[in-house]
C-alpha cells in the first residue's frame, strides 16, 4: 500500500506542472486549422502578440485561424546548430532513399558556405578532382531541391536574432528566398520591400533570403539607485565607462558564444575603439570611405594595401583593434557574472542585484516598461552610446522544404506589412497595437519615424499618438542612430567568430584569475601606479601565433578551435596570475 500511495504521489508531482499550465489563447482555432512552425530566440511576451495577432489577421483575409507552433531551444548559435544538423540527417535520409552512397562528410559539403561548383581544382590534382565531383554532386542536389516531400527539417521560418546567422543560413543553403523573380515585380511586393533599406549605415539590413522585421541597437542599462550609492552623477554614457573601477564586481554580461546578438554588441566596443583609433591618427571620415573602396576593390590579403593608401591608415586601425579587445577584457574584469541569456541583465540591473550591464536594446526598454514605478518613472535607466553602436536587423527566412510555404510566405509579408511592424512600439491595448505586452521595440521600415519626406511623415504622424517610445529623439531614432555611426565591414566583420572564442577564453574560462589581478591593481593605485601589471594584464596570446587584427583572420581560420582555446585560456591565466604577483610584489 506505502509502495503504491509513492508511486501515486511521484506522478502527481510529475503531472502537477501540466495541470496547471494555462492553456494557450488560440482564439477560435480548432484541429484541422492551418499551423505555422517556427523557430526563435525570440521571448514569450513577443511570441505570445504575433501568435494572437497573426491569427487575426489571417483569419480575416484568409477566412482561419493560424495557430503558432514555436520551437524555443536557446540563442542564435544554439538554433543554427540544431538546423545544420537537422538538415544534414534529412539530407542523408532523402540521399539514401534513392540508393546514392552518402560520405562520411557529406554533411559538411552540402553546408559548405565557401564551395564554388564551378571552379574546379587543377586537374593535376587527382584526389582533389575526385572529391570536387563528389561534393559538386551532392552540394547542387541540396541546393536545387526546395520540397518537403524530399527533405525538411520540419520547420518553417526562423524568425528573429541577428543578420549574421541569417545570411550564414541563407549562404549554407538552410534558407531559400521566399518569392520568385517573378513574384518579386508585383506591386505589393515591391511595395513592402521598398519600406526596407537594403542597408544603412554599412549595416545589411535586408538581403535574397533573410529580411530584417525589426531594429536593434546596443547599449548599457544601469539602475539609478545603485548609481547614486557608487558616487555617479550621471549614468555611464560610452561604453568606455563600463570599465570605471568604481563598477567592480557591478557589471551584467552575456556569454557571446551562446548569443549572436551579445556577439554583435562585443564588436560593436571594439569597432567604436577602431574609429576611435583612426581619427585619432588625423584621418577623416572621407578619407577612410576613399581608403576602404581602395582596398575592397584592390581585394588583397587582410592587411595588405593598394597604392594610395597610407600604412599609417592600417596601423591605427590594428592598434583600434588591440585597444578594442583590451576595453572588453577591462569591462570583463568588472564583471560580476556572465550570463547565457541576455534577457537576465536588464532584470537583473532593475531589481538592483548589479549596477550596470551591456544590454540589447529591447530588453534593456521592455523591462524598463515592466519595472516603472507607480508614479511611472523608470527605475532602470537604458543609454544608447551615440556613435557607439550600429543599427542591426533582426531578420526573417524560409527555410528550405519549409512544410507550409504557402502559409510561411504570408507570415513574412504580415510581419514586414504596416499591421504587422505596429506590434514592435505600439502600446499595448491601443488600436492595431499588441493587447499584453508593450514590447518597446524598433519597425525597420521607413515610415514608422520622422522624415522630411512629407508623405513618410504623413504615415509618421498617424503612428505617433501609439507609440511607446519617442521616435523623434535621434538617440532613439535608429536612422538617425545609424547615421551616428559608419559601420565598416573590414574592420571587425572578419573577426565576429574569432571574437566570440577570444573573450570566453580572456574573460570567461580565465574570469577568476583577471578579477583577482585587475582585483590587486585597484587596491594599489589603480593602472597608472601598476604600469608592469598592466602590461602582463593586457597581453594578447602569442601561442599558436602571435595573436593582432590579421592574424585573427587568417590564421585562426586555419587552426584547430578546441586547440586554440586551450592554448589561449593557459596564456591568459599565467599571465593574470603573473600581474597580480607583480601588483603584491611591488614590481
Amino acid at each position: 500500500m506505502k509502495n503504491i500511495l509513492v508511486i501515486i504521489a511521484a506522478a502527481l508531482i510529475v503531472a502537477l506542472p501540466f495541470l496547471l499550465k494555462k492553456p494557450t489563447n488560440t482564439g477560435d482555432w480548432h484541429d484541422g486549422d492551418p499551423v505555422l512552425v517556427l523557430i526563435t530566440p525570440h521571448n514569450e511576451a513577443l511570441r505570445y502578440e504575433f501568435g494572437e495577432a497573426f491569427s487575426r489577421w489571417h483569419r480575416e483575409h484568409y477566412g482561419r485561424p493560424v495557430k503558432l507552433d514555436w520551437r524555443v531551444i536557446g540563442g542564435t548559435t544554439e538554433i543554427m546548430r540544431y538546423l545544420g544538423s537537422e538538415y544534414a540527417a534529412a539530407a542523408q535520409g532523402w540521399w539514401q532513399r534513392q540508393g546514392k552512397n552518402w560520405p562520411a562528410d557529406g554533411a559538411d559539403m552540402i553546408l559548405d558556405a565557401r564551395f564554388r561548383p564551378d571552379k574546379p581544382p587543377a586537374a593535376t590534382n587527382t584526389d582533389a578532382v575526385a572529391r570536387f565531383e563528389r561534393q559538386k554532386t551532392l552540394f547542387s542536389a541540396f541546393r536545387s531541391t526546395d520540397d518537403a516531400t524530399a527533405f525538411s527539417c520540419g520547420i518553417d521560418l526562423f524568425f528573429g536574432g541577428g543578420t549574421y546567422d541569417h545570411e550564414k543560413a541563407y549562404r549554407q543553403g538552410l534558407a531559400v528566398p521566399p518569392w520568385s523573380k517573378d513574384e518579386l515585380k508585383q506591386p505589393a511586393v515591391v511595395a513592402l520591400l521598398n519600406a526596407i533599406p537594403i542597408q544603412c549605415g554599412g549595416e545589411v539590413w535586408r538581403g535574397d533570403g533573410f529580411f530584417g522585421t525589426v531594429l536593434s541597437t546596443f547599449g548599457i542599462c544601469c539602475n539609478r539607485d545603485r548609481l547614486h550609492d557608487l558616487g555617479f552623477t550621471t549614468p555611464p554614457a560610452t561604453w568606455r565607462d563600463l570599465a570605471d573601477p568604481r563598477l567592480f564586481g557591478q557589471v551584467g554580461l552575456s556569454d557571446p558564444t551562446k548569443s549572436g546578438s551579445v556577439a554583435k554588441a562585443f564588436e560593436m566596443i571594439v569597432h567604436e575603439q577602431c574609429w576611435r583609433a583612426v581619427t585619432n591618427a588625423g584621418f577623416t571620415v572621407a578619407q577612410v570611405n576613399d581608403f576602404e573602396g581602395s582596398i575592397a576593390n584592390a581585394r588583397l590579403p587582410p592587411g595588405q594595401l593598394p597604392p594610395g593608401v597610407p600604412p599609417a591608415y592600417q596601423a591605427a586601425l590594428e592598434q583600434g583593434w588591440v585597444n578594442g579587445v583590451n576595453l572588453l577584457r577591462l569591462i570583463g574584469a568588472n564583471a560580476r557574472y556572465f550570463t547565457d541569456g541576455a534577457g537576465k541583465i536588464p532584470m537583473d540591473v532593475s531589481a538592483g542585484m548589479i549596477t550596470a550591464g551591456v544590454a540589447i536594446d529591447f530588453y534593456g526598454r521592455f523591462q524598463a516598461e515592466m519595472e516603472k514605478a507607480p508614479d511611472g518613472s523608470e527605475r532602470m535607466t537604458y543609454i544608447t552610446p551615440v556613435g557607439g553602436t550600429s543599427v542591426s536587423a533582426d531578420p526573417i527566412c524560409l527555410l528550405r522544404g519549409a512544410p507550409h510555404r504557402e502559409l510561411a510566405g504570408r507570415f513574412i509579408s504580415y510581419v514586414l506589412s504596416p499591421d504587422g511592424q505596429k506590434l514592435w512600439n505600439y502600446r499595448a491595448g491601443t488600436p492595431g497595437g499588441p493587447q499584453r505586452f508593450t514590447l518597446r521595440r524598433l519597425p525597420i521600415r521607413r515610415d514608422f519615424y520622422p522624415s522630411d519626406d512629407p508623405a513618410i511623415q504623413a504615415v509618421y504622424a498617424s503612428h505617433r499618438p501609439y507609440l511607446a517610445d519617442n521616435f523623434a529623439d535621434p538617440s532613439v531614432n535608429p536612422y538617425a542612430v545609424a547615421a551616428a555611426f559608419t559601420y565598416e565591414p573590414r574592420w571587425t566583420a572578419a573577426h565576429y567568430g574569432m571574437q566570440r572564442d577570444l573573450v570566453r577564453a580572456m574573460c570567461l574560462d580565465s574570469g577568476d584569475e583577471l578579477r583577482a589581478a585587475w582585483r590587486a591593481i585597484l587596491d594599489h593605485g589603480g593602472p597608472d601606479k601598476n604600469p608592469a601589471a598592466m602590461a602582463l594584464l593586457t597581453a594578447l596570446p602569442d601561442k599558436p601565433v602571435p595573436l593582432d587584427w590579421r592574424s585573427a583572420i587568417s590564421a585562426y581560420a586555419t587552426l584547430d578551435r578546441n586547440a586554440v582555446l586551450r592554448d589561449w585560456t593557459a596564456f591568459f591565466r599565467a599571465h593574470y596570475r603573473a600581474a597580480q604577483q607583480a601588483v603584491e610584489h611591488g614590481r
